[in-house]
């Protein structure tokens, strides 16, 4: 009986110190943040181009993060820097936001869980909820090296 009560009051113990492990969602997500930023990209929160607007309430529903996968591009060497131009995926398939651009022919090989692209003077990247897993990030980093370079030349 006494073995019994250690027992429980150890295990009354480490309850609470098994709220600070990671789930299998937070590990998953690691691996894959890690995965991009050692393959040369970088992540951070932005919010989605066009969600003030309403435009992509189907997509985004509220409480959900969205996170931005980017490439960093070097300085421009001209005087005039790129403009910020941004794309949603839609039911129907890429549509430029705001004025009427060509969508990017890399855009094309992105997987289904990406929300939007855009490019400014800094970056090109995308827009997602991370539900794809490391060979999502792959294909992710693969568009946007090819993107990038197309912007470059």
């Amino acid at each position: 009986m006494t073995y019994l009560l250690i027992f429980f009051v150890i295990v009354v113990a480490l309850v609470p110190l098994t709220h600070f492990m990671p789930s299998k969602r937070q590990r998953e997500i690691a691996r894959m943040r890690e995965y991009a930023a050692v393959h040369g990209l970088f992540v951070e929160f932005r919010s989605v181009p066009g969600r003030a607007s309403g435009r992509i309430k189907s997509r985004d529903r509220a409480g959900h993060d969205t996170i931005y996968y980017g490439k960093r591009l070097p300085p421009a060497k001209q005087k005039k820097p790129q403009q910020s131009q941004a794309w949603l995926l839609e039911a129907e398939g890429w549509v430029a936001l705001g004025r009427r651009l060509a969508v990017p022919e890399s855009l094309v090989q992105l997987p289904a869980e990406v929300l939007a692209a855009s490019v400014d003077e800094g970056s090109c990247g995308i827009y997602w909820r991370e539900s794809g897993g490391v060979d999502a990030v792959e294909q992710i980093r693969q568009v946007l090296e090819t993107w990038a370079g197309q912007l470059r030349a």
